[in-house]
């Protein structure tokens, strides 16, 4: 006898327990950001090349780091990691061309940033509806929020934003860090709490 589909509130609880089970991968996410964000700060200006290069491996590291954190969820049949994955997929995939192409004008770097600022937002902001409210989904909220308000800047005014690109990178990766690292910790104590204990645990 098939057994019935869970509920979206059961959903949602399955999604905030993996989280919280998982919440080391939020973390790495968060000092990935940082640690980018950091670097960023100390590169001139006449370094864009060299920051396009610093973001596409800020952005692999980021992507690789979703996809572990999808791929581990799903191991939960009903929970709904897709929006995460597509998350990684497409941080990875952004690596990948700006790698492929180094060459890219700065103005063109500018767009293809603010295309993956806004995206991710978008798509952080989405996983984060999926996630329960006690579990800090208003962190995830902030940080996706503040992906797409850099986007839209970049997109309005794309000349100006080449020239403090390196500095809007900077503020952006470590607020966005920050805001990680605050969930990840939350996830942490709320596991260790135990509501609800991690779910997503390694084979036996």
């Amino acid at each position: 006898m098939a057994s019935n589909p869970p509920t979206r509130a059961h959903q949602s609880e399955m999604l905030s327990a993996g989280l919280a089970g998982n919440w080391w991968l939020v973390a790495l996410r968060g000092l990935a950001a940082i640690v980018f964000g950091v670097i960023a700060f100390w590169s001139p200006a006449a370094m864009l090349l060299a920051t396009a290069l610093l973001f596409a491996a800020y952005s692999l590291v980021d992507g690789i780091l979703n996809v572990m954190l999808a791929v581990l969820g799903m191991r939960r049949r009903y929970a709904r990691w897709w929006w995460i994955l597509a998350n990684g997929l497409f941080g990875i995939a952004v690596a990948v061309f700006v790698v492929l192409w180094p060459g890219l004008t700065v103005l063109v770097f500018v767009f293809i940033f603010a295309a993956w600022a806004l995206v991710s937002g978008v798509l952080l902001v989405a996983a984060a509806i999926k996630l329960k409210k006690a579990h800090g989904r208003w962190l995830m909220i902030v940080g996706g929020l503040l992906s797409v308000a850099c986007g839209v800047l970049l997109f309005v005014a794309p000349l100006i934003g080449a020239v403090v690109l390196t500095w809007w990178l900077g503020a952006y990766a470590l607020v966005f860090g920050v805001a990680l690292l605050a969930l990840a910790f939350r996830l942490k104590k709320r596991r260790d709490e135990g509501q609800p204990a991690a779910v997503v645990s390694a084979p036996s």
